[in-house]
C-alpha cells in the first residue's frame, strides 16, 4: 500500500492526531496557500472526549459526539486525510512510517493526545474498564447494561453485588461526572427498567488518591462536588489508592476490599508519544518537552501540541492542564507561527488563556470556576450544558444532543439503553481469541 500524497512545491505539514488541537490546527492551515496539509488519524472522525461518559451511561448515542473529518473540511485541495496508524518517526529522514507506508514532511506536528495510565499494574490493565476512546465508552455501556441483565439470573447475594456494584477510580472530572450520572440512573431510570432488582443494594464507590476531588478546581467547587456526590449516595474515599483488582475483588491500600466485577479506571493519563523520538525529550508524565513555540526539544521541524506536549510557563511550571482549551489554543497559535516560519518572520510565544473549568455532578448540579466568578448548582449546570453544546463540532450534532438532553431532563427517559455488539466473521473472532490467549499466557507465568 502507498499513502499516495501528491508532491508539490508547497511546504508539507503532517499532523498526527485529529483531537482538539490537531483539528484546530488543520482547519486554520487549510486557508493558508503556503501549505500542503496531511492529516493522519486512526479513525475517520473527530471525537468530543468530554462527553464519553454520557455515551458510557447511555445518555447519548455515539454518533452525537463524533464528526466525520472529511465533512469538516469539504473539498479543500491542499488537505489530504489518511486513516491509518503511525508506527514511528525518523527525524533524520524527515519522515514518518505508517501502516500505509512512509510519508515525508517539512514540518511534523504531534497532536496524539494521551491514553489511560494504569501505572504498570498488570491485573488492573487486564481487568479494569478504561474510558479514553469512543470504543471503550461503548464497551463500558454494553458491559454495564449486560451486568443488570445477568444480575436477574443469579441466586446469591455475592454474585448480585458483583454485577451491580461499581467502583470508579479517579476523582477528576471524568470520575466525578460518571459517578453522578450512575447515581442518578440508580435513582430514576434503572428501577423502572429492572423492577425485579433492588437498586438500594447497588453501591457506587469513588476512589481518589488525593485529598480532594477535581484537583485543579477551587476548594469551593471541590467541597460542593463532594457534597453533591455524597447527597446522591456515592461512597467517596479520599487519600485512598487501589492496589489490585482480580476481576472480582478490589484491594485498597489500607487493606480493605470491595466486591465488584466492575472497576472503571479514570485515574490518570499518559502521553501518546510517537516511537523513534529520543528519550531525553520526555518530561513529567511522559509528555514531550516543547518550547513556547511548540517546538520539540532538540528535534528540528517537529512540534507537539495538546495533551502530549509539556510546555512550561511561569504560571504553569508543570505544564498546562490536559484538557481541550490548551490544545485548541496551541493549535491556533502554531498555525500562525508556521506561516511566520515560512515567511522568515519573528515567531510569537504561546501564552495560555485560562478560560476556566467546570464539571457536572448530576441532574441540575454542576460546579463552574471562571477567572472572574465561581458558582455552583442549577445555573452552573445550565452553563455547563451551554458551553459543551457550543463546543460540539457540527450543527446537526448540537441539535441531536440538545434534544436528547431536554428529553432526558423532562421525562427521565431515552431509548439508548441498548446492548449492541458487532457481528464479526468467524475467522476474525478466532484470530482475536488467539491474540487474547497469547497476550494472557505470559501473565500466567
Amino acid at each position: 500500500m502507498n499513502p499516495n500524497i501528491p508532491k508539490t512545491d508547497l511546504k508539507r505539514v503532517v499532523i498526527v492526531g485529529a483531537g482538539f488541537g490537531g483539528l484546530k490546527l488543520a482547519r486554520k492551515l487549510v486557508g493558508m496557500p503556503e501549505f500542503q496539509i496531511v492529516l493522519i488519524n486512526k479513525n475517520n472522525f473527530h471525537e468530543f472526549q468530554p462527553l464519553y461518559y454520557q455515551v458510557a451511561t447511555a445518555g447519548l448515542e455515539a454518533n452525537s459526539i463524533l464528526f466525520p473529518l472529511r465533512a469538516a473540511f469539504g473539498d479543500r485541495k491542499n488537505l489530504h486525510i489518511r486513516v491509518t496508524n503511525v508506527t514511528g518517526v525518523r527525524p533524520a529522514d524527515k519522515a514518518i512510517d505508517t501502516e500505509l507506508g512512509p510519508i515525508e514532511y517539512d514540518y511534523l506536528v504531534m497532536a496524539t493526545g494521551a491514553d489511560s495510565n494504569f501505572f504498570n499494574q498488570q491485573n488492573i490493565i487486564n481487568n479494569a474498564m478504561p474510558m479514553k476512546s469512543i470504543g471503550e465508552a461503548i464497551a463500558l455501556r454494553n458491559r454495564m447494561l449486560q451486568n443488570f441483565e445477568d444480575a436477574l439470573s443469579v441466586e446469591t447475594l455475592d454474585e448480585k453485588e458483583g454485577f451491580m456494584d461499581v467502583v470508579v477510580v479517579g476523582g477528576g472530572p471524568t470520575g466525578v461526572e460518571l459517578c453522578g450520572t450512575l447515581a442518578e440512573m440508580r435513582r430514576t431510570v434503572l428501577p423502572r427498567d429492572y423492577p425485579e432488582l433492588d437498586f438500594r443494594m447497588m453501591d457506587i464507590h469513588l476512589i481518589e488518591s488525593g485529598g480532594e476531588l477535581l484537583g485543579p478546581m477551587s476548594s469551593e467547587s471541590q467541597q460542593h462536588a463532594l457534597k453533591y456526590l455524597q447527597d446522591l449516595g456515592v461512597h467517596v474515599r479520599l487519600n485512598t489508592r487501589v492496589q489490585d483488582f482480580d476481576g472480582r475483588i478490589v484491594t485498597i491500600n489500607d487493606g480493605t476490599t470491595l466486591r465488584t466485577n466492575n472497576l472503571i479506571w479514570a485515574a490518570g493519563v499518559k502521553a501518546s508519544v510517537l516511537a523513534g523520538l529520543p528519550s531525553e525529550i520526555l518530561g513529567r508524565g511522559g509528555r514531550v518537552l516543547v518550547d513556547r513555540y511548540s517546538r520539540v526539544k532538540d528535534v528540528p521541524d517537529v512540534f507537539a501540541i495538546g495533551d502530549v506536549a509539556l510546555m512550561v510557563e511561569d504560571k504553569w511550571p508543570n505544564g498546562h492542564p490536559q484538557v481541550a482549551q490548551p490544545a485548541i489554543q496551541q493549535g491556533k497559535q502554531l498555525a500562525k507561527n508556521l506561516r511566520r516560519l515560512v515567511r522568515n518572520e519573528q515567531l510569537e510565544e504561546f501564552t495560555y488563556k485560562d478560560l476556566g473549568s467546570m464539571a457536572t455532578i448530576g441532574r441540575g448540579l454542576a460546579v463552574v470556576d471562571l477567572p472572574f466568578w465561581k458558582f455552583q448548582g442549577f445555573f452552573a449546570w445550565l452553563t455547563w450544558l451551554f458551553v459543551h453544546l457550543m463546543a460540539i463540532v457540527g450543527v446537526k450534532n448540537r441539535l441531536f444532543i440538545f434534544i436528547n438532553w431536554m428529553t432526558n431532563y423532562l421525562t427521565y427517559k431515552n431509548d439508548l439503553r441498548l446492548i449492541i455488539r458487532p457481528k464479526l466473521p468467524k475467522n476474525v473472532m478466532a484470530a482475536m481469541e488467539e491474540e487474547m490467549t497469547n497476550h494472557a499466557e505470559p501473565n500466567k507465568a
